[in-house]
């Protein structure tokens, strides 16, 4: 039997266990891809995953959601490509994920790498951009509309900003930045929005922060008809939102939320061919590179991204 080398959580108590271990090369099955993984992010979803937080996870687990690499075992004609996905609502949570030196997957479930952007970044933009396109999706956001996006400045937000503005939406940044449009740390009641949008109010909400009292805020500041997509919440304390609920159906106003386990990898594959396509269009911008560690260093890359403020971290196999 072959084998190769993985990061591998398992679970015999409370709290998952990660280590660096040895395990059973994928067999190619019909229908699916072998990948030579190249690269695999360290998502905010893949720390949650580390430590338990997701009830869905069948462990023992492969974790890392985002993934690129090169096709080794499938059809002729794809074998050497370049690709990239991201997880849906499987890879990592109830089949083996990309940290690792292979990956196997269902063939709609990649898409082509970019070819303007590094193994390393392609290997960081799945969940922020097709949680981003999910987010606009659900908003009803189109061309002209004003969009504010709350956490501009983080994965998912910039993500947000860029796919928005792409789309013709007037966006206004909020966070706690100086630099943004709206200042969340000064103006936490979101005041600044209604100069902005001359007393229009914002036809969409992106909100990638989920604190309950700054959602309440943005809850008011749409305009008729408008819509609030939420990706997030609290997971401990006050989670319940509050807001004036005859002003919100006089206003026709909407709530959504966004959960990217409700999807599939070959739906977010969609997602993801078209924004490899802006990518390669200038039309989107990358981020830049994150920190690197090698896939023999992966346990102590998950405890530095652990650590707020240390980075963001990317495994790497060679």
């Amino acid at each position: 039997m072959s084998t190769m080398k993985a990061l591998l959580l398992t679970k015999t108590g409370e709290t998952p266990i990660l280590s660096y271990t040895t395990v059973p090369k994928p067999t190619l099955t019909p229908g699916h891809l072998l990948i030579k993984v190249k690269a695999s992010a360290i998502q905010p979803s893949d720390l949650i995953n580390s430590k338990g937080g997701f009830p869905l996870t069948i462990f023992p687990r492969i974790p890392g959601r985002d993934f690129s690499g090169i096709v080794v075992e499938g059809p002729q004609n794809l074998i050497g490509t370049e690709v990239f996905g991201t997880s849906g609502n499987k890879q990592a949570f109830t089949t083996d994920g990309a940290q690792a030196e292979y990956i196997l997957v269902p063939e709609a479930a990649v898409a082509p790498k970019p070819k303007s952007l590094s193994f390393t970044l392609a290997a960081t933009i799945g969940v922020p951009y097709t949680t981003a396109s999910t987010a606009l999706r659900r908003s009803g956001a189109k061309k002209d509309d004003f969009v504010l996006v709350i956490g501009a400045n983080g994965a998912v937000g910039s993500a947000v900003v860029q796919l928005a503005k792409g789309k013709g939406c007037k966006v206004l940044e909020a966070s706690r930045q100086e630099s943004a449009d709206v200042n969340t740390a000064s103006d936490p009641q979101l005041s600044a929005i209604d100069a902005l949008t001359n007393g229009q109010g914002v036809a969409a909400i992106i909100d990638t922060v989920g604190q309950p009292a700054l959602t309440s805020a943005a809850v008011a500041k749409l305009a008729r008809g408008g819509t609030l997509a939420f990706i997030a919440g609290p997971r401990g304390g006050n989670q319940d939102l509050t807001f004036n609920m005859v002003d919100f159906y006089r206003g026709e106003r909407n709530l959504a939320g966004v959960n990217t386990l409700l999807y599939s990898a070959e739906e977010y594959a969609v997602d993801l061919r078209g924004v490899g396509e802006m990518f390669d269009g200038n039309l989107l911008v990358p981020g830049s590179e994150w920190k690197q560690v090698r896939l023999e260093e992966g346990v102590a890359g998950y405890e530095s991204a652990a650590v707020k403020g240390a980075g963001k971290f990317v495994v790497v196999m060679d």
